[in-house]
């Protein structure tokens, strides 16, 4: 079998815990940030957790994970 290819935008953009959940940044944190609130803006820059119900999408495009 040949080996699978990594999705490189989904590499650049989740990262993979050690049980397995996948992580991932906020958009809208990145320009346009003086007309944000500070909490707004604080909590934009903390990640989370991708969805259960994409998670799966999001595995099949990193078949190797990325640690």
């Amino acid at each position: 079998m040949p080996k699978l290819k990594t999705h490189k935008g989904a590499y650049k953009r989740f990262r993979l815990t050690a049980t397995g959940k996948i992580k991932r940044g906020h958009s809208h944190a990145r320009h346009l940030l003086t007309k944000k609130p500070p909490k707004r803006k604080m909590k934009l820059d903390r990640d989370t957790y991708v969805d259960p119900t994409d998670a799966k999408r999001v595995k099949r495009l990193l078949p190797y994970g990325r640690a």
